[in-house]
């Protein structure tokens, strides 16, 4: 019967693995995807703003490369979590809140770039708070546990 149930472990082991394999192809190919519309969103922004530079400004490229490279960002976080869990073979909490923490950071800059001067507090505001107090809130769970008997402490 231990045999059985060995053999059971190793295979769900296995499965696991595939799992976490096919999970990394796919944020490759995401990150690959991410890069090419990055590129391609600059250089729309881009040619707006010289063909309607009354309309268009060098604000729209900023937020192009802005909001696909923190996604990138996001999708590469995404990617080492992956790999330390399948090295590991274990869950780490801290990639997920750091890749939280890039995604407020992210809506921050954005939300605030679209204001462009005509800031309101609702619904904008109301946002801008939850998002500030997200980030206040993943930046301490960070925090403590880095320091926490869990996290390996470096020195």
């Amino acid at each position: 019967m231990a045999t059985l149930r060995d053999t059971a472990v190793r295979l769900i082991e296995g499965l696991e693995e595939a799992i976490y394999l096919i999970v990394a192809a796919l944020l490759a190919i995401a990150a690959v995807f991410l890069v090419v519309s990055a590129g391609h969103d600059a250089y729309d922004a881009t040619n707006n703003w010289i063909s309607h530079p009354d309309q268009f400004g060098p604000l729209q490229i900023v937020l192009a490369v802005l909001d696909n490279g923190l996604v990138l960002f996001m999708v590469a976080e995404l990617l080492h979590t992956v790999r330390i869990t399948v090295r590991d073979r274990g869950l780490a909490a801290e990639p997920f809140l750091i890749v939280g923490l890039i995604a407020g950071i992210r809506r921050v800059l954005i939300l605030t770039a679209q204001s462009e001067g005509n800031f309101s507090w609702n619904p904008q505001g109301i946002e801008l708070a939850i998002l500030v107090a997200l980030i206040l809130v993943m930046a301490l769970a960070i925090l403590l546990w880095r320091r926490s008997e869990v996290y390996p402490h470096k020195g």
